[in-house]
């Protein structure tokens, strides 16, 4: 049985919330957004509270719930307060810069890589070695991350490449003579 599940998400004051025909809605003031629900689980909206509950007795032990509460919870806090990653770049010559939509990342490459950010998705460059990512979709600004970091992955020996700002670096010993 879920423990996350069974807890109720609460509703901010400024964000509207339906759920029929098993599609969720909710609107806020960073946008709306709509997710399936799977068909297992209802949501209930009362008391400014959201509960998603089984249909069924047996789907209380189905380990779905818990992920379709998370997911629900996730529209929520996306509407109102949105999810941001840092990405921080570490090497010699490492920069990165935007113009319009298009990324532009200098990794020590022959070339420079251009990357199209998707409109869901804000980026921003407070310096060369920064890039800061903000959105109201969270799997969105996830694979947004994941592709930019793929570009130029952390390597164990000198640490350089682009990595999460949280993200800790397990550093290995050079060889020795």
């Amino acid at each position: 049985m879920s423990r996350i599940a069974k807890n109720s998400i609460k509703i901010p004051t400024d964000t509207i919330c339906k759920f029929e025909n098993s599609v969720f809605f909710a609107k806020g003031k960073l946008g709306e957004m709509s997710m399936i629900v799977n068909s297992l689980f209802n949501v209930n909206l009362k008391d400014g509270e959201i509960h998603v509950l089984p249909k069924n007795e047996k789907d209380k032990s189905n380990p779905i719930w818990g992920t379709t509460r998370a997911l629900v919870s996730n529209v929520v806090i996306g509407v109102t307060e949105g999810f941001s990653k840092t990405l921080e770049l570490n090497g010699t010559g490492y920069r990165a810069s935007i113009s319009g939509s298009k990324l532009k990342l200098q990794l020590g490459y022959s070339h420079d890589v251009n990357f199209e950010v998707p409109k869901e998705v804000k980026v921003e460059c407070p310096k060369q070695n920064i890039i800061k990512l903000s959105g109201s979709n969270k799997e969105i600004l996830g694979d947004v991350a994941a592709n930019i970091r793929s570009f130029r992955k952390p390597e164990p020996f000198k640490g350089k490449g682009i990595k999460y700002v949280n993200e800790f670096i397990f550093r290995k010993e050079g060889k020795k003579k």
